[in-house]
C-alpha cells in the first residue's frame, strides 16, 4: 500500500506532519502551507518531495493546489493543522464553499480545504483555551461546521508527556472523519499526573490512571532524560560535537544517526543575568528582590531535572520571560536542548538565524505527539490493528 498523503495547513516547521511520517512509513507529507518564510523553508528542508507554499492561505485557491499535486501524482488523504487563534475571533457557521471568498477567516480556510479535498480524516490542533473560548460556543460552531460538511468530530485535550515527549505541553486535538467511521484517540504510552492547565470536564481530557494499564506504563520522560548527553556549556559557549554516547533510548532515537551536533549554543548572558541565574530555583521567589523589578511567577526559574519540562515557549533562551534555565548549568537552554524537549530529531534541519529558529521550535507541535496521533488515524482507517492497552481486570 502506498503512503497516505498529508496536507499540513499552517504548517510552520512541518513538525506535526514530520511526526506522522515517522509512523511506520504509512504517511508522507505532500503539501504544506505557511505564511512565514523561515518556517516554510524549514518545512521544505525536511519534506523534500512535498509542495511547500509560502503564502497567506486566504490568497490560495485549493483548485490551484490540487492542479499542482495532480502534476506530481500526489493526492491528499489526511489534512492536519493548527489555525492561529485569531482565526476563531469572528467564527460563524461555514457560509461559502467558494474557494476565493475574501470573507473567509483562517479557520474557514481550514474548513474550505477540508471541504474541497474531502480527506479520509483531518486533525485540527490548537491551544487548550479554544475549549472555553466564548464559553464553549466557538468549538460547538466548529463541530457544527464540519457536521454540515459531512464529517463527524470529537475533541480531547492531550498532554504530550503521555506520549513520550519530555514536556507537559497540553493541546486540544480535534479529529474528524467521514460519517460512520469510529473516532479513536491515541492511547498513552507514558504515565504523568503532574499539574497541568486542565479542563473542567475531565471526560474531555485523556487522563491516565496508572493501575488501569497492563504492566504499568513507564513514567513520563524528564528534562534530563532528553538532554543529559549534550555537552556542558557555560554562558555564551558552543559545542559542535557530542562528547559522550547517548545515555538512553530517547537520546539515541533523537540523534537519529547524526554525526555532528548543531544548535547547541548558549545565550551570552549579561553579568547581571548570570547573578540572577545563580540564585534561580523553581520560581521567581527564589531571586533576591533587589535583583529584579518584575516578572511572571515562572520567570528567572530553573527547569526541574526529574520532571517533564513546562511548555517550551518562543523565548526559551531568555530567562526573563519564562522557566527555561538549565536544571544544573548556569544558563538558559540552548536551541538544541529546546528541540530535544520538543522531540525533534537532531537531524531535523532548521532554516533561519538563531532567533528565528528558537521561535520555530517554540511554536511547533511536538513530532512525537504527531506520531502518536498518526497511529490512531491508522487504526481508525483500518490500516493498523489496535493495541489493547487497558486491562480488562485492573490491578
Amino acid at each position: 500500500m502506498s503512503a497516505l498523503g498529508i496536507m499540513d495547513l499552517f504548517c510552520g516547521t512541518g513538525g506535526f506532519s514530520y511526526g506522522f511520517t515517522k509512523y511506520k512509513g504509512m504517511f508522507e507529507t505532500v503539501c504544506g502551507i505557511d505564511i512565514l518564510k523561515e518556517p516554510a523553508m524549514t518545512a521544505k528542508l525536511n519534506h523534500e518531495s512535498a509542495i511547500i507554499i509560502n503564502e497567506d492561505i486566504r490568497k490560495i485557491r485549493p483548485s490551484e493546489v490540487k492542479a499542482t499535486l495532480d502534476k506530481n501524482n500526489q493526492k491528499v488523504d489526511i489534512i492536519i493543522g493548527g489555525p492561529p487563534c485569531q482565526g476563531f475571533s469572528s467564527i460563524r457557521p461555514f457560509r461559502s464553499s467558494q474557494e476565493d471568498d475574501p470573507r473567509n477567516n483562517l479557520f474557514e480556510q481550514f474548513a474550505l480545504f477540508v471541504n474541497y479535498f474531502r480527506p479520509k480524516a483531518f486533525v485540527l490542533e490548537n491551544v487548550v483555551g479554544l475549549a472555553t473560548y466564548k464559553n464553549g460556543q466557538t468549538i460547538e460552531v466548529i463541530q457544527e461546521c464540519f457536521l454540515n460538511l459531512g464529517y463527524d468530530t470529537e475533541w480531547m485535550i492531550l498532554n504530550s508527556a503521555n506520549f513520550g515527549v519530555p514536556q507537559k505541553r497540553e493541546r486540544l486535538i480535534m479529529i474528524g472523519v467521514e460519517k460512520g467511521v469510529a473516532i479513536k484517540f491515541p492511547k498513552p504510552t507514558h504515565y504523568f499526573n503532574g499539574k497541568t492547565i486542565g479542563y473542567k470536564d475531565k471526560s474531555k481530557m485523556l487522563l491516565v490512571e496508572h493501575n488501569l494499564f497492563d504492566n504499568h506504563l513507564p513514567n513520563a520522560l524528564t528534562v534530563m532524560d532528553a538532554i543529559s548527553d549534550l555537552p556542558y556549556l557555560n554562558s555564551g559557549e558552543k559545542a559542535i560535537e557530542y562528547d559522550k554516547p547517548p545515555l538512553n533510548k530517547y537520546q539515541a532515537e533523537r540523534r537519529n544517526g547524526s554525526s555532528s551536533l548543531l544548535l547547541h549554543e548558549s545565550t551570552n548572558h549579561s553579568p547581571k543575568m548570570l547573578e540572577i541565574i545563580q540564585h534561580s530555583g523553581s520560581n521567581i521567589d527564589c531571586i533576591p528582590k533587589h535583583l529584579i523589578t518584575s516578572g511572571f511567577s515562572s520567570s528567572y526559574s530553573r527547569l526541574e531535572a526529574n520532571e517533564p519540562a513546562v511548555t517550551i515557549t518562543v523565548n526559551f533562551v531568555h530567562p526573563a520571560s519564562n522557566k527555561c534555565i538549565h536544571p544544573y548549568q548556569n544558563r538558559a537552554l540552548t536551541p538544541r536542548e529546546g528541540a530535544r524537549i520538543q522531540s525533534f530529531d537532531d537531524t531535523f534541519q532548521f532554516y533561519g538565524n538563531r532567533s528565528q529558529i528558537v521561535k520555530q521550535i517554540g511554536n511547533a507541535v511536538p513530532p512525537m505527539l504527531g506520531k502518536a496521533i498518526a497511529e490512531s488515524i491508522a487504526v481508525m482507517l483500518g490500516l493498523e490493528k489496535e493495541v489493547q492497552a487497558i486491562s480488562s481486570t485492573p490491578a
